[in-house]
């Protein structure tokens, strides 16, 4: 399909309110988050899924179950009924479907709808994928918001903080930042600034501290983790309640700032196990995405190695059984003790490539071996 074709049905029609256009988008969750076609949906087709299919991923583990709009049937469900009359597929920038490698993301979802749905659907591979239709149809594209781009809430800065020059630390800067709809990450002083969370539409916090208070209990929902930032800390024991505690804001359509003294350690951490668990990617993947949005979050090492641990948990549980759930899997694991029972030592590679056009800090990330 050529991006012309496919700009004249979006001026048409809207994909989110459940038309008949499918819109799937085939690039990794980093770059969908980053900037994709309005409407459209990402596969979830990373490693994990694909080791788990063995190489040969079904609709049911690659396309949500959840509808797109509240009331209506989902996704596979209306493909089973032939609700869609079109399914567009699309990548960074392939140019036709010759040219696909079979092992591509695009080559599997295409798999997935010819073996469960024959030739009934018509699948389309939309010419130079989002590249090219962003250029020729930016207006069609929604682009994540970073920090630098969002203006801050216009808020007056109290006297006792001021700009840099003034003295106020660079973790307290600016104010929290969105990791997703519901969820954002941010330092004590902004826990501290009701009209900031005000601002936000926040209605919950997470405080990742054993000193930091909760200033407006009567306002907001609390949680706390009583941890400290040093390398004996065992926070790996409360990711999984911090896990359920943030998807229990976002089921009451409510949002959540995770946040610490700094905003740099150990709620970064509890946001990049959130990421790891819910949206199935590797520790790498969710650390690029987070510093893309809080450039200083730095957990300390003995945080990085048991995120790497936790990484392998969520591999080896996927890996297993395929029709098990991660989340039962590991819920009596994940359960918090009265105290931290040993300290966390580890010994892996310390050094990740970064993009040179992104200011990011060198991440101590190592790859899971494969399960």
């Amino acid at each position: 399909m050529e991006c012309s074709a496919l700009g004249r049905l979006l001026q048409r029609e809207d994909p989110r309110s459940c038309p008949a256009l499918l819109l799937l988008d085939c690039r990794p969750f980093l770059a969908h988050s980053a900037g994709c076609i309005r409407g459209a949906l990402n596969v979830r087709c990373n490693s994990i899924v694909r080791r788990r299919a063995r190489g040969r991923p079904s609709l049911q583990q690659i396309l949500p179950a959840e509808p797109l709009v509240a009331g209506e049937p989902g996704v596979r469900a209306r493909l089973r009924a032939g609700l869609y009359s079109a399914v567009v597929l699309y990548d960074e920038r392939s140019a036709r479907a010759e040219a696909l490698r079979e092992d591509s993301t695009v080559s599997l979802v295409l798999r997935a709808l010819r073996g469960e749905h024959g030739e009934n659907t018509d699948v389309r591979l939309l010419r130079g994928g989002y590249e090219r239709f962003h250029s020729e149809y930016p207006e069609f594209c929604a682009k994540m918001k970073t920090p630098s781009s969002v203006p801050s809430p216009d808020i007056p800065e109290p006297v006792e903080f001021g700009c840099s020059s003034c003295g106020t630390p660079l973790h307290d800067q600016g104010g929290p930042v969105e990791i997703l709809p519901f969820l954002f990450l941010g330092s004590a002083h902004h826990a501290a600034r009701r009209d900031m969370l005000d601002a936000l539409g926040i209605t919950a916090l997470l405080n990742v501290s054993s000193d930091c208070p909760n200033h407006f209990e009567g306002h907001f929902q609390y949680k706390s983790i009583p941890v400290e930032d040093n390398h004996k800390t065992d926070i790996s024991s409360w990711f999984m309640e911090a896990i359920e505690y943030i998807d229990s804001v976002k089921g009451c359509q409510g949002r959540v700032l995770v946040h610490c003294q700094a905003g740099i350690s150990r709620s970064a951490t509890i946001c990049l196990a959130y990421l790891m668990m819910k949206k199935r990617v590797k520790l790498e993947e969710a650390f690029e995405f987070v510093k893309q949005r809080r450039s200083i979050i730095s957990p300390n090492f003995s945080f990085m190695g048991q995120l790497l641990q936790f990484e392998s948990q969520v591999l080896a549980t996927s890996c297993a059984v395929e029709a098990a759930s991660p989340s039962a899997t590991m819920l009596e694991r994940g359960k918090p003790p009265s105290s931290p029972t040993s300290p966390f030592v580890f010994s892996f590679p310390v050094s990740v490539g970064t993009p040179t056009s992104l200011n990011y800090l060198h991440s101590p990330i190592t790859t899971s071996p494969s399960c």
